[in-house]
């Protein structure tokens, strides 16, 4: 029983010592290793790339849900303008129907003031 205690105690020091001198990680490690560490390397790659992707397309949504508001708005304001245009020209042809002799005026409205 002495012997085993004295041998796991030696297999401890021993690699120790290798972790230490650098020999643990050894080139025959390596061979018997590759396969996990091949698969080790791709997976990382895999999980950076796809976190790269996915907050590009993130960045790319968000400029787009800006650009969407800008149409919107500029869409709304459109819209507003041709009903105004619509609606002085309906008042026009109905002034013009009923021969009333108004017309829009040229200046624009100022304020009176009173003393």
């Amino acid at each position: 029983m002495s012997e085993k205690r004295n041998h796991t105690t030696s297999t401890g020091k021993k690699a120790g010592k290798d972790i230490i001198q650098g020999r643990f990680f050894s080139l025959d490690f390596f061979k018997r290793n590759a396969v996990y560490i091949i698969a080790l390397v791709v997976m990382a790659l895999a999980y950076i790339a796809n976190k790269f992707v996915c907050q590009s397309s993130m960045q790319e949504v968000l400029s787009l849900r800006t650009e969407l508001a800008n149409a919107q708005t500029d869409l709304v304001n459109s819209s507003a303008a041709y009903n105004s245009m619509i609606r002085e020209s309906e008042m026009t042809k109905l002034m013009q129907a009923k021969n009333i002799d108004l017309s829009a005026p040229l200046d624009p409205p100022y304020v009176l003031h009173g003393k």
